[in-house]
Formats: C-alpha cells, sequence, structure tokens
C-alpha cells in the first residue's frame, strides 16, 4: 500500500552498513530525501545515487539530509568503492525487503521488464562513462523492484513522494532543490 503525502512517515532505528545507527526520529527538525533503490549493481538507481551525491554538499547547506536504502546485503554494498564513496550519506541494507514494505515501494516485472527493454543499454552506457558500477543482481535479489524516493518535511511529515513507474522514472532535481529551499 502506497503512502500518502502530509502524514508521518514511518520511523525506522537501523544501522547503515558503516555500522552508524540512523534513527529517522532525529531528522524531525530537518528535511530529508529517503530513496529507495534496487540492488547495488543496478545502473539506473547508480546513476541516480551519483546525481544525488554530486548535489549532496549544495543539499546539505540549504538544510536538506539524505538516506539510502539499498535491497543489498551489505558486504556487497561494502564491496563497492562507488558505494563507499558516497558516505556521509547513510546507506541501509534491507535485503528483506522490510522498509521497502513498509514505505509502499511496488514490485513489478512488466514494468521493470520493459524498463530493461527500452532504456537498459542507454543506462548501462551512461553509468560506464560516469564510473558508475553496473553488476548483474546478487542471487536472491529481485528484478522486479521498483525505486522510491520521498521528501520528508520537518516534523517528519511527508511533503512529496515519488512511486517510480521505470526504473529510469525519479523526482526531478530541481523539484529537491526547491524543497530544500523553502523555508
Amino acid at each position: 500500500m502506497n503512502l500518502e503525502i502530509n502524514v508521518k512517515a514511518p520511523v525506522f532505528k537501523v544501522k547503515d552498513v558503516f555500522g552508524r545507527l540512523i534513527d529517522l526520529d532525529t531528522y524531525r527538525d530537518k528535511k530529508v530525501l529517503i530513496g529507495f533503490f534496487r540492488h547495488a549493481g543496478c545502473p539506473f538507481c547508480n546513476l541516480r545515487v551519483h546525481a544525488l551525491s554530486k548535489a549532496y554538499e549544495e543539499l546539505q547547506a540549504k538544510g536538506l539530509e539524505m538516506i539510502f536504502f539499498f535491497e543489498s546485503k551489505d558486504k556487497v554494498i561494502l564491496r563497492s568503492s562507488f558505494h563507499l564513496g558516497v558516505s556521509p550519506i547513510p546507506i541501509i541494507s534491507d535485503p528483506e525487503k522490510y522498509w521497502y514494505s513498509v514505505y509502499g515501494l511496488e514490485n513489478s516485472a512488466i514494468k521493470s521488464g520493459i524498463s530493461h527493454i527500452t532504456s537498459f543499454v542507454q543506462a548501462f552506457v551512461k553509468a560506464k562513462a560516469a564510473s558508475v558500477p553496473v553488476g548483474m543482481p546478487p542471487t536472491g535479489a529481485s528484478l522486479s523492484t521498483l525505486p522510491a524516493e520521498f521528501l520528508i518535511d520537518k516534523g517528519l511529515i511527508i511533503h512529496k513522494l515519488h512511486y517510480s513507474q521505470r526504473l529510469d522514472d525519479r523526482m526531478e532535481i530541481q523539484e529537491i532543490f526547491s524543497f530544500a529551499e523553502k523555508l
């Protein structure tokens, strides 16, 4: 079931892959972007992580924090120098997809398959050009998870949500900047 805007975001308290305790409740006086991504080798997701991490310092200066979830196991994420370079942004491993379910992420083999057929080659080429990792999903990983992004306002209220309909469907970066700049 999808979440809705203007309601409190589900609060989590988990360790990220770097061993830090990430308690969403401690972000209640901040604005937060929570991004849910597929496996650590997904070129669509890693291109998005690359773009967001490049904008991180500027967005953080405007008062926006970020938290990323991946459905890969922490040991898979930690093998990637790309993902290690994302720190200080927390990356939370959720291979059981518990928080994916709580946040209402969709699984659709049809939508994922169409995305792979129509745009995988372009994403692969862009990822390689940007030195962003591309790899097959590990054994047991889902091929049908669709990403999602949530802008959480002060008080942990969901301001904006974006459930992707394709693997390359994301919230506009300018919309994230506008949210960060909003008083």
